[in-house]
């Protein structure tokens, strides 16, 4: 049966080393883990998918649930035939991590949340996201990308990746983003999930992230029983985007740290 999600599977060929599975943002695809890809999976197979109503993935109008989108990766690897992997998310896709955690956390290694807060939604953000869901069914993504775009990536960040997400925002079906945002209304609250965590965890933040500041990450990392946190100077809520580098070390430290 093929595959529900859409996605990109690159490296593995005789690595021991567990599989990188790298869960995207809103309003976002899987191409903003490109620096990532192609920088470990030399060394290990990285799968990334579109989650649905992103990317190439099918789009699901309606309400799509943190648990759903767990489950479509939970789906996607056993497709793939991966039984264990280390698993990173940004933003939403740290949510979606959490609930996964939740929902299957014998299959986990390593958790990596990036730009990403626990808490469940108070009822004015409901509110914000349901009305933000009408306003781009209404109006589609191009106004939406335009107004926070340097919010997602900081003023400075360069002119290549502030295309790239912006090209990103404005390619996503309305429809699905839509749905993620009535979904993401109605998150359960993860933090006392976090201190029942028993793998290592990476929490990693940008510096002048206005979305999910430091302040969120050093709350993650204590609630953590076993976590690294490396906060990224230079860049708001796409680090990985805007100082690849630096993120790909704190990784490729967090990721050698496993295999020992």
């Amino acid at each position: 049966m093929a595959p529900f999600l859409a996605y990109e599977d690159q490296g593995g060929a005789g690595s021991t080393a567990p599989p990188l599975v790298l869960i995207h943002g809103h309003p976002f695809d899987h191409t903003m883990w490109a620096p990532q890809i192609a920088a470990f999976s030399s060394g290990r197979r990285v799968i990334a998918p579109d989650l649905r109503g992103y990317g190439a993935s099918p789009v699901v109008p309606g309400v799509t649930p943190l648990s759903t989108f767990a489950e479509d990766i939970a789906a996607l690897l056993d497709e793939l035939g991966v039984a264990e992997f280390v698993l990173a998310g940004l933003s939403m896709g740290g949510q979606i991590v959490m609930e996964c955690y939740r929902q299957f956390p014998e299959r986990i290694r390593g958790l990596v949340l990036a730009d990403t807060f626990p808490a469940a939604e108070t009822p004015e953000g409901k509110k914000t996201r349901n009305d933000m869901a009408d306003r781009l069914l209404r109006e589609g993504m191009r106004g939406y990308a335009d107004e926070v775009l340097h919010k997602m990536v900081a003023p400075y960040a360069d002119a290549r990746v502030a295309a790239h997400v912006h090209r990103m925002m404005t390619s996503t079906p309305p429809e699905g983003a839509a749905a993620a945002l009535r979904g993401r209304a109605e998150r359960p609250d993860y933090r006392e999930l976090l201190t029942r965590v028993t793998v290592p965890a990476l929490v990693v933040v940008g510096a002048d992230d206005e979305y999910t500041p430091v302040s969120d990450a050093r709350a993650m990392h204590s609630a953590l029983p076993d976590s690294t946190l490396h906060v990224i100077e230079s860049a708001a809520h796409m680090p990985n985007l805007e100082r690849a580098e630096e993120f790909n070390e704190v990784l490729a430290a967090f990721l050698a740290r496993l295999e020992n």
